[in-house]
């Protein structure tokens, strides 16, 4: 191994990977030193190369950690020299002992309550973070039943007077409805904030803020028409954000105001100001939109500046953080109206993998994210030349030194009020596909993250909130990761389609217990689109590779061959044009699936033919635009929504 590949190792980049089709690649020596170059780990010459290896090993042996992770019962390593040490446990105790010579630093006896606790060695203060063994489980929540639940894009909902653009209100009646069906959980899409100086900007995986909520989603008296088959989002965005801060003028509630602000601290702080600022700088300079333009006393939140212009425009400032506030009790309503209703779950949250470059979480904590690099993916049967998603996320470095706050942060907020979340691209927790800017995706390589630390909090923050943890586990997962997940307590998806041994789809009695069985997902085809070949007609028009038509007759056959091995049906194969038919037999083909919990997407319930997003497009395909055809009562009262939801309900009741 040359020094270059030592040095890449030790900061935390796979030099050598398998691609999708089992083929060992290794990755080029420029994208390793602009990856290097981009974790601030200097390498264009041998020298370099030998001083940062040197600096490295220095680091990883000497700094000190704000908040390491342990596992309950288990022995603490932490850097210091044996001596005396202090232990403040969450609840109050305090432990005093001795700290024992360790490989290196020391060892501290292990814990026996999960939490928080300090920890005194050495004149030093660190947090050691005692995880569970466990997060809080889909068995947990069972309570020895099988659940079901529906999954819906949450702009999609109407209801009268929305506005065009779905709201926390339409959200809290589609999850009482969905309850008085039977439903336990609503997975809903990400409503993680978005640039309300830029409305252009409405992807919600690629939002600004992952800990502070999507405003557009505030149920607000508005003039904009609800009746488009697609969110018009710079129309309807301006609309709301007008109507908002017509009712924030009139808004007196000032203590119940400043009590969530103190409550939100410094990172709702800066989100607000990063708000108020890009209002201020945006109109007219286009390139304002995105921070890194901005003068340079602005783009550090720490500035001077900054703190003048929190003094001068502080009713801007206090709007978006009355925003925020909105949003919270909006969506903390919806997650009360589920479980008043009866769901043992209620809202399960999606969390991104990421955000954009350009957002306020980038420019609140930039010592945290990734800087001069995107994530994506690699090359594979689909995309060939990989995926660059054109966001960052979380630095490896900068979350062990600043103790794992915004991690932290950014799972309480997903929690605060769900039953659940789901961790999209969830091998993120283990390792990101990090390509420069300038190259292109195929020439990236894959970072490394903290993934023992980032479980535990997974699992610490689960069982404290008593909410499940989905993770997106579809794709390629590094070698042991799936039984990492397991052994955590995270639950996979089983999507129908993957569900197969050969050209055959598995019984879905066989589904893995442990995860969550859906049809499909949102950057699938619907049932009715499948068997009606509208994405194979998508692809043909985009010039995209897919399965042809060959292919999905055979893949036909054997899919109503399995519905009706199943019992999902007793029926003859329908027509290509039927796709309600085939959508009637896969509700009670996933009803059947031995996994605890079902999640059927709304557009499958209703028969739908139109996926939400077609991944490898941007305004190609009407990505997140899609709204469902009507209100919750109206969608609820259709006989082919209530025939299937029964369906769906009896076989997950069924013995």
């Amino acid at each position: 191994m040359s020094e270059l590949h030592e040095l890449a190792a030790a900061a935390g980049i796979e030099v050598a990977w398998q691609d999708v089709s089992g083929q060992a690649q290794t990755v080029a020596d420029a994208s390793l030193v602009a990856v290097l170059a981009a974790l601030g780990v200097a390498a264009g010459s041998p020298q370099q190369i030998r001083e940062a290896r040197a600096t490295l090993r220095h680091e990883a042996e000497t700094a000190a950690r704000p908040l390491v992770t342990a596992a309950l019962h288990q022995p603490v390593p932490l850097p210091g020299r044996p001596g005396p040490f202090r232990v403040t446990l969450e609840s109050g105790r305090i432990i005093d002992g001795m700290a024992l010579h360790g490989e290196p630093g020391v060892l501290l006896p292990g814990f026996h309550e999960p939490g928080y606790h300090q920890v005194e060695l050495g004149g030093a203060v660190t947090t050691v973070a005692v995880a569970p063994a466990r997060a809080y489980t889909l068995e947990d929540a069972a309570q020895g039943a099988r659940m079901w639940g529906l999954a819906v894009q949450l702009y999609a909902l109407r209801r009268q007077g929305g506005g065009g653009i779905g709201d926390f209100a339409a959200l809290a009646d589609f999850a009482a409805r969905a309850a008085a069906l039977g439903a336990d959980a609503v997975a809903i899409s990400p409503v993680h904030a978005q640039f309300s100086a830029d409305v252009t900007r409405f992807g919600p995986y690629a939002p600004s803020n992952r800990s502070a909520l999507n405003v557009l989603h505030v149920a607000a008296a508005s003039a904009a028409p609800d009746d488009a088959a697609l969110v018009e989002w710079p129309v309807a965005s301006a609309a709301k954000l007008k109507a908002l801060r017509a009712e924030f003028d009139s808004f007196h509630d000032h203590a119940a105001l400043h009590e969530f602000r103190r409550r939100g601290g410094i990172g709702l702080a800066r989100h607000a100001i990063f708000e108020a600022l890009a209002a201020a700088l945006v109109p007219g300079n286009p390139a304002a939109q995105d921070w890194r333009n901005w003068p340079a006393a602005y783009r550090d939140p720490d500035n001077a500046a900054v703190a003048r212009f929190l003094e001068d425009d502080a009713r801007e400032v206090s709007f978006h953080a009355w925003l925020q506030y909105r949003a919270d009790a909006g969506l903390g309503a919806a997650q009360a109206a589920a479980r008043a209703a009866g769901m043992k779950i209620g809202l399960i949250a999606d969390l991104a993998v990421g955000t954009d470059h350009a957002g306020s979480h980038s420019w609140s904590r930039q010592d945290e994210v990734l800087r001069g690099l995107e994530i994506g993916a690699p090359p594979d049967l689909i995309n060939r030349e990989g995926q660059s998603w054109g966001i960052t996320a979380f630095s490896p470095r900068g979350l062990r030194n600043s103790g794992f706050s915004a991690f932290i942060d950014m799972l309480r907020h997903a929690l605060r009020h769900a039953g659940g979340v789901r961790i999209d691209h969830v091998m993120g927790l283990a390792r990101l596909w990090v390509i420069p800017q300038g190259f292109s995706s195929a020439e990236g390589a894959y970072l490394k993250l903290p993934v023992d630390d980032l479980m535990r909090l997974v699992a610490l923050e689960s069982q404290r909130h008593r909410a499940v943890i989905l993770g997106e586990d579809l794709g390629t997962l590094p070698f042991g990761f799936d039984e990492k997940l397991n052994a955590a307590g995270i639950a996979g998806l089983r999507v129908l389609w993957f569900e197969r041994e050969g050209q055959t789809f598995k019984p879905p009695a066989h589904w893995t217990r442990t995860a969550v069985a859906m049809t499909t997902t949102h950057d699938l085809p619907t049932v009715a689109g499948w068997w009606r070949s509208e994405d194979i007609a998508w692809r043909e028009r985009l010039d995209m590779a897919g399965d042809d038509e060959a292919v999905r007759a055979a893949d036909r056959a054997a899919l109503w061959a399995a519905f009706r091995e199943s019992g999902a049906t007793e029926a003859a194969q329908p027509a290509v044009a039927d796709g309600a038919a085939a959508a009637d037999a896969a509700c009670a083909h996933l009803g059947r699936a031995g996994s605890l919990l079902a999640l059927l997407p709304i557009e499958d319930a209703l028969g739908a033919t139109e996926q939400p997003n077609l991944p490898g497009t941007t305004d190609q395909h009407p990505n997140w635009r899609r709204r469902l055809p009507a209100d919750a009562e109206t969608l609820f009262g259709r006989p082919d929504v209530a025939a299937r939801l029964a369906t769906l309900q009896a076989g997950r009741r069924a013995p």
